[in-house]
């Protein structure tokens, strides 16, 4: 594999994309021509955003009820970090064998059944217990891990002059999740009187989701042929891996946020539901710059100002959420939030604009997502025994520091103009 500069080109031309320069492949005889209505750009776009929307509450829904999770069920700090460690990890071990199963069984219906499992596995922590939670919380990361690897390919094949929107509208559509279960879940456990019931109603929305993806399922239920031949040398090529360290990097940074910001505020004296919604409107934040970003990211050839930027956003926003005076807190989580929304959608966007077809980008993200996610899961985990080990947050502000640097460095390296050929 060579890497061909792409300085001076607009990765969303026709004349500067490779993949317009390639015929396009035959359609199958399952192919989306056999039923043109159900694949309306319109119909894709609207279900791909409810898709999204259920691609972080499993994630951002735990932490505000920790604290009662915790004395409910009895739980050690080890149990607690696992329930909060094991969904990311499952992200990137089960990431990685989404394209292997969209070949085998089509993108439209393995993201279909996996919604499903994705709701049982969220509906799963109802029940209450460490084994039930642990679970859940694994079927949950998996079917996350798998959705999220599967929708960029799905982004650059249907809307392949629209990356950026798309990749924009989908990056607010997962931060928009976000914010909502973070703070709706305490609101909900009120209403429901228990936890329990606040965590697995989250489950409602996977399933509508899934019941509107169904009619996508007809038509594209084959993919096999040389579109959705192996990529081989990916694994080996250094854009490749630049794009990998600079999602896990990031990715790192928000699932600290999304599992221990909510403590953190705590620690420093707001109540439990202060500190859900002022997650829970960091997040908020997200969405905006989520849909910004991309755009704004892609009016030049290079990204690297776009990556190094938002990391330094997120940088400022959680030091100052850790040490500035209390009633700063707001101005602080929302500088957070635009970093965090910006660097995961320019993030998400490099591995669409670094692909030349929809194959490559299906693998790359495949790659970028189980890595990085993987290594995402080692950041929230350290947050907590570095916690545990010196009883106060001073530490995991370091690690902070030190994860933003080199997340920075990795997403000034992805974002020059380059791309992907084989």
């Amino acid at each position: 594999m060579t890497i061909e500069s792409a300085a001076g080109r607009s990765a969303e031309s026709p004349s500067g994309s490779p993949a317009a320069t390639r015929p396009a492949a035959l359609p199958t005889k399952n192919s989306q021509a056999e039923n043109p209505a159900l694949h309306h750009p319109l119909l894709v776009a609207v279900t791909l955003v409810l898709v999204a929307l259920n691609l972080r509450p499993a994630l951002s829904s735990l932490a505000p009820v920790m604290g009662d999770v915790v004395r409910d069920a009895g739980l050690s700090s080890g149990q607690a970090g696992l329930l909060t460690t094991s969904p990311v990890l499952c992200l990137g071990l089960f990431g990685v064998i989404a394209p292997r199963l969209a070949q085998r069984f089509g993108t439209e219906r393995t993201i279909f059944f996996t919604l499903l499992v994705l709701g049982f596995g969220v509906a799963l922590r109802g029940v209450g217990n460490f084994a039930a939670l642990f679970a859940g919380a694994t079927l949950a990361g998996a079917g996350i891990g798998i959705i999220g690897v599967l929708l960029p390919a799905v982004v650059k094949r249907d809307f392949p002059r629209k990356i950026s929107l798309m990749m924009g509208v989908y990056t607010m559509a997962l931060c928009a999740g976000a914010a909502t279960a973070a703070g709706a879940t305490v609101p909900l456990e009120r209403a429901l009187g228990q936890w329990t019931g606040a965590l697995a109603f989250w489950a409602v929305p996977a399933v509508v989701a899934a019941v509107a993806w169904l009619p996508l399922t007809c038509g594209r239920q084959s993919e096999a042929g040389p579109a959705s031949a192996s990529v081989r040398g990916l694994w080996s090529n250094w854009l490749a891996w630049q794009i990998t360290l600079f999602m896990g990097l990031q990715s790192a940074l928000a699932y600290i946020v999304l599992g221990w910001m909510a403590p953190m505020l705590r620690d420093r004296g707001f109540d439990p539901t202060t500190a859900g919604l002022i997650v829970s409107g960091s997040v908020m934040v997200q969405v905006v710059a989520a849909l910004v970003a991309p755009m704004l990211a892609t009016r030049t050839p290079s990204q690297s100002l776009a990556a190094v930027s938002m990391l330094g956003c997120s940088l400022v926003g959680m030091i100052g959420c850790l040490y500035a005076p209390l009633w700063t807190i707001a101005l602080w989580a929302a500088i957070l939030g635009i970093g965090q929304g910006g660097a995961f959608a320019v993030a998400l966007t490099l591995i669409v604009l670094r692909s030349p077809d929809s194959r490559i980008a299906s693998h790359l993200s495949g790659m970028s997502q189980s890595v990085g996610y993987t290594l995402a899961s080692s950041g929230p985990f350290l947050v907590g025994l570095l916690h545990g080990w010196s009883g106060d947050w001073h530490a995991s502000a370091l690690l902070f520091v030190v994860i933003a640097v080199a997340a920075g460095v990795f997403g000034y390296l992805a974002g020059r103009p380059r791309q992907l050929r084989l």
